[in-house]
Parts: C-alpha cells; structure tokens; sequence
C-alpha cells in the first residue's frame, strides 16, 4: 500500500528538480546564483526516502528486497557514469544521488531496527556535521569520494556523498516511525488520516512521485532536445560530441 501524501511530497521535489535542472541548463556558465536551490529539493528526496525505507521495513520488507533495490539503483547509478563520462567528460558524475541512494539501501537496513529511538536523530546529527567538516577536508586521492572526502579542485556535476546524506536519511527514517509507525498512518499523538484529494494537481504530482527514477532519467534529455532545437544550450558546449 502506497501513501498518496508521500508520492505528493516526492511529485513536488520531482517538479522542483526538473525546473532547476532546466534554468541550470539554459543558464549554464551564467553563475545567476541559483545552484543553492539544489540542496532543499535533494534534502526533500532523501528525508522522503528515509520515511520511505522505514515504511517497508515495517511491513515486512527484509535485506533481500532492500539489496535487490540497492543493486538495481547502483547499476542505474553505473550507467549514469558511463554516459556523463562519453558525453560530458568535463564534470562527469562518480558519485550522485541515485549511487548514494543505492549504497544506502545496504547500509540503512540495520538502523531501521532502532528508528523509533531517539538515537537516530542524534545519529544523523552526528553524520551531517561530519560531512560538512569533510566538506571542507581535502586528501590526495579520490578513494574515499564516496564518504564525502576529494581530492583538491575535484569538481562534478552532482555530488552526494555518504556524508552528510546518509545522516538526512537517518532523520528521514526516524521520521517516518514517528508519522508511520509499524507501516500505519498514525504519530506519537495517536492516528491521523488524510482524504485523497481527488484533481488533476494532486494526480500529477502523485504520478510523478511513483515514477521518479523513470522522470530522472528520462526529463535531462529531454531538456537537452528542448534546448537543443530551440538554439539555446550553453551546456551542450561541454558535451564531447559538440
């Protein structure tokens, strides 16, 4: 059973995604100042996912189900950098949101046990400051890209590494216990239930949220194509057959 208000929340990052990746697209090496916008909309994907992955782990859902999505996205996640490599070179992406979605279903399973415990916050707490003190920590390899640790002047074009998201997700799924506990609606307070709202605003946002991997993959070439034909695509200038 799905939860029509979480497919709403994520249709809405889902919007939001594409509207930024189009101006970042039609403005690329503009520098308007906009790029901020692109740590609120990843930060809603990933609390939502948190809240997501404690529903099915309430419901039953064990390790295998949890791998089988992290090996599914990881390999999406593989042919991603094989395209942004053979198209982009210049900023091709090692590690985005859709690797770190996929490494975090291995590593969220064994904390969903404990996301009714406070601890989890404190936990996530704890990996986001770790993160933003990586952030500012440079090594001389790029190993470790993954935890959040590069190289100097490493630079793509989507970075997300295991911290500080990993601690964001921890949140999420913290979250999720409190508003879904055992996989029901419900809070700490007692019950809650939403009536379904029945037009096209929240159908559209529904749908986009049940099929955002598809929208990921499928709304930048479109972008592309749009831009492309229009005559206005500064970022295609990067692509290795421009």
């Amino acid at each position: 059973m799905r939860y029509w208000e979480i497919d709403f929340i994520r249709g809405i990052a889902v919007l939001m995604m594409i509207a930024y990746h189009f101006i970042f697209d039609l403005f690329f090496q503009s520098h308007i100042g906009f790029e901020w916008l692109a740590v609120p909309i990843a930060s809603t994907f990933i609390l939502v996912s948190g809240i997501s992955l404690n529903i099915s782990y309430s419901k039953g859902g064990n390790f295998e189900k949890f791998a089988k999505r992290g090996i599914k996205l990881l390999a999406a996640g593989g042919l991603i950098t094989v395209a942004s490599f053979l198209f982009l070179r210049e900023g091709y992406i090692l590690f985005g949101i859709i690797h770190f979605f996929g490494v975090s279903s291995f590593l969220v399973y064994p904390f969903l046990k404990h996301s009714k415990k406070l601890a989890m916050v404190f936990l996530g707490i704890s990996a986001i400051l770790l993160g933003l003190v990586f952030l500012s920590t440079n090594v001389a390899f790029g190993y470790l890209l993954w935890l959040g640790l590069t190289p100097p002047a490493f630079f793509t074009f989507d970075f997300f590494p295991i911290f500080p998201w990993f601690g964001l997700l921890l949140v999420g799924a913290y979250v999720g216990n409190s508003l879904y506990p055992n996989g029901k609606r419900g809070s700490v307070t007692g019950s809650f239930a939403t009536n379904e709202p029945d037009n096209y605003v929240s159908k559209t946002f529904q749908f986009l949220g049940r099929n955002s991997l598809v929208v990921y993959f499928v709304h930048q070439p479109i972008i592309f194509l749009l831009l492309y034909f229009s005559g206005s695509y500064p970022i295609l200038s990067l692509m290795a057959i421009g």
